[in-house]
């Protein structure tokens, strides 16, 4: 899952951003509320963790300007205030959540898992295609009798394709999803991945495969 995280206390957001990407969240950051408006309304974000108190525009306005464009993207309100009018402030304008500071990682982590999962409805925990089965908790892959972890780009891979059932995935769709706009990540580092990716469903005997079509992306298919 790819988020946008409105940050302006660098130590803070450094220390997020690295422990939502050990959590295989990629991540983009931005210390200004400018910035955080900017980059959401290109509405490719799974969700937003945005901080109330920032320079140029506060988040609050963020949030409604957002709301505004019809960006529908579940955010998450940080804030040092503890005030109720204030929280309810933010939720009255669309925020799906609301967490004060200081918080506890594991609840930013569950309450993130919440909310996103919210967007589509409901996104299980387990994805299955064929006798593969991914867990979106413990990054494992399974054929049921043996389980093999994947690392954190593996598994963002592995993760957008399981959810795009019988859709092409293009390499920029990858790039942008999971290294971010600003990369200079090319196409090479997206082939590695998936080979890595096709040499462990090897190694679980599993019966999906992940097929290539030049110049289109990729798709997992079944085998015949």
């Amino acid at each position: 899952m790819r988020l946008l995280l409105a940050e302006d206390e660098k130590e803070l957001s450094n220390a997020l951003c690295a422990i939502l990407r050990h959590h295989n969240y990629s991540v983009d950051i931005v210390d200004n509320g400018q910035d955080a408006l900017d980059y959401g309304l290109s509405e490719n974000y799974d969700g937003i963790i945005l901080d109330i108190m920032m320079p140029k525009v506060d988040g609050v306005t963020v949030l409604k300007r957002l709301r505004t464009k019809n960006v529908t993207t579940p955010i998450m309100m940080l804030t040092a205030k503890s005030e109720l009018d204030d929280r309810i402030l933010g939720l009255d304008f669309g925020a799906d959540d609301y967490l004060g500071k200081p918080f506890a990682m594991k609840e930013l982590l569950a309450r993130l898992r919440a909310i996103t999962r919210r967007k589509s409805g409901f996104s299980p925990n387990l994805l299955s295609i064929g006798n593969i089965t991914l867990n979106c908790s413990t990054f494992e892959m399974s054929n049921g009798e043996t389980s093999i972890r994947l690392g954190n780009k593996e598994f963002q891979l592995m993760e957008i394709l399981m959810n795009s059932p019988n859709r092409w995935v293009s390499v920029d769709q990858f790039i942008e999803r999971i290294w971010g706009y600003e990369t200079e990540t090319d196409s090479n580092a997206v082939w590695v991945y998936i080979s890595y990716l096709r040499k462990k469903l090897a190694a679980l005997d599993a019966n999906v495969k992940i097929k290539v079509l030049r110049k289109i992306g990729y798709r997992l298919e079944l085998l015949t």
